[in-house]
């Protein structure tokens, strides 16, 4: 999907990483080569190979990196987490592919009815997943969590972290100038650029105008996007020096617009509760704020399944605030039951891909739910060995680091805001599919944050030191660290 333009910019887009990495510290290589394809590719445009995962805006540029950290730095990538729980949730998270497939080997039928003279019927289905298969699966596993293994030896430290803030923030300011011209104008960026439009325009209109969507999925993926920028900039704003404090706070007030006028109510109160938060609250309770975002995320399908959330006295909230907002949200919730009396057919291990975790009409295929929020759908897919690598291992940064409070050297001032960042996405995504490749790259970020202030981390391999110190004045120059 998409003109020439679109399949040019994915084609392009290694070439353009590699320039990053010669031209910039390796950090901001690193996240921008992330942050400018999440921003800037063209979504739903993919090449398809034989027996890979397609190649898309998210999968290209992570597998750029990857390819560029590995055979041109100089400096050694290592990829295995020091934490041994976060190992074992990197290698389930992965690994959970082959049981998933494995277990769905059988295709699942149904009769097609088609509206013909005389009445015909048809038998379709959806294929069955082979041992071919799981190559394809692993190697989109693997790619997905490319972002986090690298930002957990890259933006670790303090100057790494503050580049996560200021890149997001960046980006944020970046992307007002198409945002207010859709806002204005109504959503055509993506038409106009790469010739298609990506979702429902429909969705789009909200409260007697429009709501920006840019390049990314859906306009509740930007206005959480903007949300977090607004976030970074607050958090920069607080240790900006006293001559500049005001205008990073013009930043902020700048940002808060734009989030009021993306018109997505979640984000909004989102950015409304965090940002004083962040300007003002001691940085310990961000960071148990943050971890109680991630206990909540995590223990939620569990709270759902014995039936412990309660889910008539939320609508009688946001039928209090919006009568249209509560429909969105009972539709979410309907949606919700029906998936999870479908996953509890396979459990452990899920229905795999292509949609088979979903419940079609039995006559004519057609799908009758639509999975909102991100933990329904890993929910489906993998079963609750994926569901749990793949949340424990979000959640587990923010555990490390509050837990990391009673002992260790005093926080970075960098780490508090991008934990809250973290949680607040990670509690998005019981709503929305919103896990972007920029949540994996601040949560290895946090993680190895976490991992510095262990007292083993004084322990390193010494390949690891020695690597250190040979590109120990590149570091300190700032210069390149690419060949």
């Amino acid at each position: 999907m998409g003109n020439a333009l679109a399949y040019l910019m994915l084609a392009i887009w290694p070439v353009i990483c590699l320039v990053l990495f010669r031209t910039q510290k390796v950090e901001r290589a690193l996240i921008w080569s992330i942050l400018g394809g999440y921003l800037f590719l063209p979504p739903l445009t993919e090449f398809n190979l034989p027996l890979v995962p397609a190649m898309d805006k998210v999968s290209i540029p992570n597998l750029s990196v990857l390819l560029i950290m590995i055979f041109a730095m100089r400096q050694k990538v290592e990829l295995i987490p020091q934490s041994r729980l976060a190992l074992v949730l990197v290698a389930g998270l992965i690994l959970s592919a082959i049981p998933t497939v494995l277990t769905n080997g059988d295709p699942i039928i149904f009769e097609v009815l088609r509206n013909a003279d005389p009445i015909l019927f048809m038998v379709d289905q959806l294929p069955g997943q082979s041992v071919r298969d799981i190559g394809s699966v692993l190697i989109a596993q693997v790619l997905t969590i490319v972002p986090f293994l690298l930002a957990r030896q890259f933006l670790a430290t303090e100057d790494g972290l503050r580049e996560i803030l200021l890149a997001l923030m960046v980006g944020a300011l970046v992307y007002s100038v198409p945002s207010l011209i859709e806002i204005r104008f109504s959503p055509q960026m993506n038409v106009w650029v790469y010739g298609f439009f990506q979702h429902s325009f429909e969705q789009m209109m909200r409260a007697g105008g429009f709501r920006p969507i840019v390049f990314l999925p859906h306009g509740l993926w930007l206005a959480l996007f903007v949300c977090i920028g607004l976030m970074s900039a607050a958090a920069l704003a607080r240790v900006a020096p006293p001559v500049d404090k005001w205008k990073a706070l013009l930043l902020v007030a700048y940002l808060a617009v734009l989030l009021v006028l993306c018109k997505s109510l979640a984000s909004l109160a989102y950015g409304l509760a965090l940002t004083p938060f962040i300007l003002f609250a001691p940085v310990r309770w961000q960071i148990r704020l943050a971890a109680l975002f991630a206990l909540v995320a995590v223990a939620y399908p569990m709270l759902r399944n014995f039936h412990l959330i309660p889910l008539d006295a939320i609508l009688a909230q946001a039928e209090a605030i919006s009568a249209d907002r509560a429909q969105s949200l009972e539709y979410r919730f309907n949606n919700e039951e029906q998936l999870l009396a479908r996953a509890a057919e396979k459990p452990f291990f899920g229905w795999g891909g292509w949609g088979r975790s979903l419940i079609r009409h039995a006559e004519t295929g057609e799908i009758l739910t639509i999975p909102d929020g991100r933990w329904i759908i890993i929910f489906g897919t993998f079963g609750w060995l994926g569901y749990i690598c793949e949340m424990g291992l979000l959640a587990l940064p923010l555990i490390l680091i509050w837990w990391s409070l009673r002992q260790g050297p005093a926080l970075s001032p960098y780490v508090a805001p991008l934990c809250l960042i973290l949680g607040i996405t990670m509690m998005d995504m019981l709503l929305n599919a919103t896990l972007t490749p920029l949540t994996w790259l601040t949560a290895g970020a946090i993680l190895g944050h976490a991992e510095r202030r262990m007292p083993r981390a004084a322990h390193r391999p010494r390949y690891a030191l020695k690597s250190a110190q040979m590109n120990a004045p590149a570091a300190r120059d700032g210069k390149r660290t690419v060949m």
